[in-house]
């Protein structure tokens, strides 16, 4: 069987879909704008999209779409000559799969439904004091127009989380499975006797009060700003507490600052908390795991958004999870049950979250051991990917059957 991945940063979200089915023999075929690192048994084409001539700010991300589609089409179509493939899978939220319908018209598609943007009750609206203008909300509403005529011309889709389906238009859910990339539960696993240590010599263990952030980048729409004000007021009432911060310094999935000035750089001076902060930029995978399992209170929080890998990861470990009270975060952890969960505004309440779980602290291992058996019963990355080839199977025997 030939598969076939689009993806406009490498493998992304499929990696562990595409090792699987390497390691079962299939052909896989990449076809990204940004290069992976090679992989054996996966072929990599790479696409370009030109500059956007567009003058119309509402329009850049739609140009970019077309275009983006556009190249992509221009692949699949040298592929229908020579190597055509059995099925083809992507991610619908750069324009990616916009013509393989018309590149491809035999062939099944399955998409990746990552993101739905909504002007209201989402990331947008969510910051009270943020002042939405009509012409963000009408670029917001032109930014799905790939994703909707996408989701037209495919065989089947799917979204990592129910909160991420949700944001679909009501009428295009019921085509939108449930199933998450999965997380490797036998690789994140709790150990007593796991030790971390810091750039600068220092060793964590299990057991010692740390408290943990990790994001891609320290933005807000991570709730880096709230977690540094809420560790100031912990920092006042624990002396021995050390908080360890990872994430790199860009703006991440929001705006860059209008003063040039990272947010951490920002928080640190506002807080006063550079003594008593560690800070690292990235840590490997096998790191991160080492970083969950020695923290006393990992800390995760989400605006209305895509719920990250890292908090599955972190609960995986059995790590004691301090969250949001937010939808995305409410689908994994319930309040007192797996975790602990706090008003994503409420800095005050999030501190008193925090010192609920440092040791000493009433919190009992009950919550460490229900975050993980979370994992392990909904997320495990096994039967996530056994679910996900189940559908590519049957899409091909479907397509077959047609074509007999």
């Amino acid at each position: 069987m030939h598969v076939l991945f689009v993806h406009r940063s490498g493998s992304g979200q499929f990696a562990r879909l595409i090792a699987r089915l390497v390691a079962e023999g299939a052909d896989v075929t990449l076809v990204t704008e940004h290069a992976a690192p090679a992989q054996a048994g996966v072929r990599q084409l790479t696409y370009a999209v030109g500059r956007s001539t567009t003058t119309h700010a509402g329009l850049a991300a739609t140009d970019y779409h077309m275009r983006t589609g556009e190249a992509v089409a221009g692949v699949l179509r040298r592929l229908a000559r020579t190597d055509p493939p059995d099925v083809v899978i992507g991610h619908i939220g750069w324009g990616g799969l916009l013509f393989a319908r018309d590149a491809l018209p035999a062939v099944p598609l399955m998409g990746y439904c990552e993101y739905y943007y909504n002007s209201a009750g989402s990331d947008l609206d969510f910051d009270p004091d943020a002042a939405i203008s009509d012409a963000e909300r009408h670029r917001i509403r032109m930014r799905n127009a790939a994703q909707l005529l996408t989701l037209e011309t495919l065989d089947a889709a799917y979204a990592p989380t129910r909160w991420q389906q949700q944001q679909y238009p009501a009428h295009l859910r019921q085509r939108i499975a449930v199933c998450h990339d999965g997380i490797d539960s036998n690789a994140c696993h709790p150990d007593p006797d796991a030790i971390l240590r810091l750039p600068d010599g220092r060793v964590l263990r299990h057991g010692d009060p740390v408290v943990t952030f990790a994001a891609r980048d320290l933005d807000p729409y991570r709730g880096y700003p709230q977690f540094m004000r809420a560790a100031a007021l912990v920092a006042e009432r624990y002396p021995d507490v050390l908080f360890v911060t990872v994430g790199g310094d860009g703006p991440g999935y929001g705006r860059a600052r209008q003063d040039g000035r990272c947010w951490r750089e920002v928080m640190l001076a506002e807080t006063g908390l550079a003594d008593r902060m560690v800070h690292i930029p990235w840590l490997a995978p096998d790191q991160l795991v080492r970083l969950f399992q020695v923290s006393a209170a990992h800390v995760y929080l989400s605006v209305p958004f895509v719920l990250s890998w890292s908090l599955l990861e972190a609960m995986a470990c059995g790590g004691l999870i301090v969250g949001s009270d937010t939808q995305p975060v409410r689908e994994v952890i319930t309040d007192g049950v797996n975790g602990l969960l706090a008003p994503f505004h409420d800095t005050t309440a999030l501190a008193r979250r925090i010192e609920e779980a440092l040791p000493g602290g009433a919190m009992l291992g009950s919550l460490r051991r229900a975050a993980r058996a979370t994992i392990v019963s909904h997320y495990e990355r096994e039967r996530c990917i056994d679910r996900q080839l189940g559908w590519i199977a049957r899409l091909v025997e479907q397509s077959e059957a047609l074509s007999a």
